[in-house]
């Protein structure tokens, strides 16, 4: 029956019209996001923040699935290199998180955003209390003023959904889950989870659970 939904709220996102795009990080949600639309649109562009901090297995892993389901890959680059930056303000990641992730994960996405029309995500309501009132289709409003629909069509998954989900269809998984990480971001901010209830709990450290670009909605209503 979930599958169903989720399939549903997908082919009604879709028939709104526009230009599509899904965002993945290659984690198990976001990799059922993908199954999902491309049954729909197999070339959909799918946005890769290349922040050039991932771990190494997920820069394999994105490749292989690249390969092994022909994706229109669409890696969104920071404007400095991680040299660059470092050179620049140091190691943000340390001392500014926030600042960093602007610079190389919520800037970026949005400018890349700007070129679509409807953004699938990964996004559920379990993975962390900041994301508890996570909406399947929502609008989302670009700094800039552009709205996107912004669509979350595993928005009521728990975990066991997704993996059973993903183990029914043959999608192989990231190899971090098998160290018992449970949310995957940059190599330096990515620790295994603290709080066995909060699978973001491993992030930046427990100073934040987000890195911002889920949360800009209300900010970028205020501003517009």
């Amino acid at each position: 029956m979930i599958t169903t939904t989720a399939s549903d709220v997908v082919a009604q996102a879709l028939e709104q019209g526009g230009e599509p795009c899904l965002t993945c990080s290659f984690q198990a949600e976001d990799m059922v996001v993908l199954h999902l639309v491309r049954e729909h649109l197999p070339k959909i562009p799918v946005l890769f923040l290349e922040t050039g901090y991932h771990f190494d297995e997920v820069y394999r892993y994105r490749d292989e699935m690249t390969t092994r389901y022909g994706l229109n890959l669409v890696n969104v680059m920071p404007e400095q290199t991680v040299a660059e930056q470092e050179s620049q303000f140091g190691i943000l990641y340390q001392t500014q998180p926030d600042q960093c992730c602007k610079l190389r994960k919520v800037g970026p996405l949005f400018a890349a955003l700007a070129n679509y029309d409807t953004w699938f995500t990964g996004l559920r309501r379990v993975q962390s209390p900041t994301r508890a009132n996570l909406q399947a289709i929502d609008t989302f409003p670009l700094p800039s003023g552009k709205k996107l629909l912004k669509v979350s069509p595993l928005a009521d998954w728990t975990d066991k959904d997704v993996w059973t989900f993903a183990r029914g269809h043959d999608i192989p998984l990231l190899p971090l889950y098998d160290a018992g990480y449970t949310s995957i971001g940059c190599e330096p901010c990515t620790a295994l989870p603290g709080d066995p209830t909060n699978a973001r709990s491993g992030r930046w450290a427990g100073r934040k659970l987000e890195c911002g670009i889920h949360i800009a909605a209300a900010d970028n209503h205020q501003r517009n």
